[in-house]
């Protein structure tokens, strides 16, 4: 028993270490290990870069929703489906400020604004620089989605002090084609790329239960692991069910012990990444967000909906935390 606990603490040591050389055999074997060992290195590895009983909590707002030309399979917001969802124009700075002043009150300490766009026109990205400043003063961190970014809109989104940008893989290179045809994946990777040069971190991850395979989800971890750096925050999300989109015939939410076990591989293949529970959490029971809070995940959205989705009630996040013995924004 002695010298099992040894090698167990010798892999974990490897693991703690940030790698950009993982393969999907190293991902497979982490994942399926016993349900316990896996548990105690991914909660080792968190233990080593995190404060194990805090969360960070964050707050996303829809500033220009629906009318999106990409046919992205799983959204709401493509103007290639019926969905209800009606397109807007832009949100009024003014409103933003007010919706970001909301959040922080609520105990949010980043604000995320995203638009439904395939990449952001100058006269846009003048108003979304002036609400990241805005933002900013309010003293909360910003984080923007708009698409894809060339070289020179990354730079003006750090110029007017950007924080993160999110900008997720969605899935393994494999299914990804399945998904989605109006841009490639390596069009995701190359706006990924122009962010970090930026010198803007990254908010990157995933959506599950979208008719994927397990082997799909660990090789979405893999290619995340291996970029260049790390994304400093990794989102897994649920797919949200959604009427009239290809991914509603398709769809196949993930058992919980197997979403469990995504999150403490994530933890253990990127230690120092934030990982966050987001969209689909009204779906996780109290217990099953505990048990992913144990595996390593810290983060989370507050608020009543994401996008065009629901989130849980703030007020049952704070009691739940309250009851796990974790501390974040929420009072």
């Amino acid at each position: 028993m002695v010298a099992g606990v040894g090698v167990q603490q010798d892999d974990r040591s490897k693991s703690a270490r940030a790698r950009s050389d993982w393969d999907i055999t190293e991902a497979r074997e982490l994942y399926t290990l016993p349900f316990s060992d896996l548990m105690f290195q991914a909660q080792s590895v968190h233990r080593d870069n995190f404060d194990p009983n805090r969360v960070e909590t964050a707050s996303l707002l829809s500033i220009k929703t629906g009318g999106c030309p990409e046919d992205c399979g799983y959204c709401s917001q493509s103007a290639h489906y019926d969905t209800g969802v009606k397109a807007t124009r832009l949100m009024k700075q003014i409103d933003v400020v007010a919706a970001a002043q909301r959040a922080k009150d609520a105990g949010a300490t980043r604000f995320c604004m995203a638009a439904a766009w395939r990449t952001p026109k100058d006269r846009d990205l003048d108003q979304v620089c002036d609400m990241i400043r805005a933002v900013k003063r309010l003293g909360i961190e910003t984080c923007v989605t708009l698409g894809m970014l060339t070289p020179k809109q990354a730079a003006r989104l750090a110029d007017a002090g950007l924080d993160f940008y999110n900008h997720n893989v969605d899935s393994s290179s494999e299914f990804y084609g399945k998904i989605i045809s109006t841009r490639t994946l390596q069009d995701r990777i190359d706006t990924l790329e122009h962010v970090r040069r930026a010198g803007i971190k990254v908010c990157c991850g995933g959506i599950l239960g979208m008719g994927e395979h397990v082997e799909d989800r660990l090789a979405m971890l893999v290619l995340l692991a291996n970029l260049p750096s790390h994304p400093e925050s990794v989102p897994i999300n649920l797919w949200s069910e959604v009427k009239g989109v290809p991914v509603s015939e398709t769809a196949e939410r993930p058992d919980p012990i197997a979403l469990v076990r995504l999150l403490a591989t994530a933890r253990i293949m990127m230690p120092k990444s934030v990982v966050r529970l987001s969209a689909g959490r009204q779906y996780m029971t109290d217990e099953l967000q505990a048990l992913c809070f144990l595996a390593g995940a810290n983060s989370l959205f507050i608020g009543d909906v994401l996008l065009t989705t629901t989130n849980p009630q703030r007020d049952h996040d704070a009691h739940l935390l309250h009851r796990l013995g974790i501390t974040s924004g929420l009072a």
